[in-house]
């Protein structure tokens, strides 16, 4: 202890002051005071940074967007609220890495002094050991900062709308859009999202011809968005007698879902029209005029919707259906563009790009955009497609950063 005062005292008289030491050691001096006599101090080492220099104008506009959203006439103004609150909840995660990668360059640069001036051993050992962590801490810190400065699909946070369609292999490719939704759906329960099937038509063999869900919860369709292609099955087919593989293909679409603010419908260019739901779910069901169908005429889309008894209930998911599919009409130009840039997405117009194949003979996975490839089917159509997705996610990443370093 008495080897820590003394340790203490002797820092108290240098003009530069050790904030990682003080961390490490607490007590004695506050920190803030320790910053501040620091700063006062170095010859700015952080001047000609340049990531600090474009983090400085960020979190500037991070604290201005606060300031507005105590702003009363801000809060009034639901739309300009929803939009700031978006920016600085996307802002957040860059400042507060920012602050933490500031401090790691401040804690370097005095550790550097003291190694360098410092004429105790004891100290400059210190330093040393500082340094040895700072400095790999701090390449990773850009790394992350790097890929925060890219700009993000605006639409990532939002939730999602799920459509699988049997493909190619007629009673199979049914079977196959079955299986399909039931990886999605536990995975989307392993998650902890909310989905809810929309509308659908069976197989006549089983599975679903097509299937529609409405996916909610946190960045719904920043992580579902790469399943949107072509997903080919080979297997014996349960109509097979002779035991042939056979392949089969079902088509996977994630749109994100609209807000209300993004797009605005009149009801005068919408025909609505009535009729009885079919499938499961009794004679409430079956029999009463509850499902709907929403036509867009300027458009030509057409929605619908039967999974509820009532008729108003089922108006108002098929009118976020449809709102989010007129909306997409234009998101998909975006998409269509950055698709051929990258190979982890697919225009959303191309429903013959295949994307992954699941080979059952063999329990193997191939994700041919990425060429990755596991031999653990089993897992994967029981809903463990997080490793699949993630290295998807790196790859995009990796993609972003140089479109980035190119522009």
């Amino acid at each position: 202890m008495k080897k820590y005062n003394e340790m203490v005292i002797y820092h108290r008289q240098q003009p530069l002051f050790s904030a990682c030491f003080m961390q490490k050691n607490a007590m004695a001096l506050q920190v803030p005071t320790i910053f501040y006599i620091f700063a006062k101090n170095l010859q700015n080492p952080m001047a000609d940074n340049s990531i600090l220099i474009r983090l400085d104008g960020l979190k500037l506009k991070y604290e201005e967007i606060g300031q507005k959203l105590t702003d009363p006439e801000v809060i009034a103004d639901v739309k300009q609220f929803v939009q700031l609150t978006k920016e600085y909840k996307e802002l957040e995660p860059i400042v507060e890495t920012s602050d933490r990668y500031r401090t790691a360059v401040a804690n370097l640069a005095e550790a550097k002094d003291i190694l360098a001036n410092d004429k105790d051993e004891e100290m400059r050992e210190m330093a040393r050991m500082e340094i040895s962590e700072l400095e790999p801490a701090l390449e990773k810190m850009e790394e992350e900062i790097k890929l925060l400065l890219i700009p993000k699909d605006p639409q990532d946070d939002k939730n999602a709308i799920l459509e699988i369609r049997g493909g190619t292999g007629g009673d199979e490719a049914a079977i196959f859009a079955g299986d399909l939704l039931r990886m999605y759906t536990k995975y989307i329960e392993s998650k902890g999202w909310r989905y809810e099937i929309t509308s659908f038509s069976e197989g006549t063999a089983g599975g679903y011809k097509e299937v529609v869900l409405k996916v909610t919860g946190q960045s719904v369709y920043g992580t579902l968005k790469y399943e949107s292609g072509v997903h080919r099955v080979q297997r014996v087919p349960q109509t097979e007698t002779q035991g042939r593989v056979h392949t089969s293909a079902a088509s996977v679409a994630v749109l994100p879902e609209a807000e209300e603010f993004d797009v605005e419908i009149s009801m005068n260019d919408i025909r609505k029209d009535i009729f009885c739901a079919s499938g499961p779910g009794g004679q409430s069901v079956n029999t009463t005029y509850s499902a709907i169908r929403l036509t867009h005429i300027p458009t030509g889309i057409v929605v619908q919707c039967q999974d509820q008894k009532s008729q108003l209930k089922n108006f108002d998911k098929a009118f976020e259906e449809l709102r989010t599919r007129i909306f997409n009409l234009e998101y998909s130009k975006y998409l269509d563009e950055i698709a051929s840039k990258r190979k982890t997405m697919v225009s959303t117009g191309d429903r013959s790009a295949k994307i992954r194949t699941y080979n059952y003979p063999q329990g193997r996975i191939t994700d041919h955009r990425i060429n990755y490839t596991i031999y653990n089917l089993s897992a994967f159509m029981d809903g463990d497609i997080q490793d699949c997705i993630d290295h998807l996610i790196v790859a995009e990443n990796a993609e972003r950063l140089k479109e980035s370093e190119l522009a």
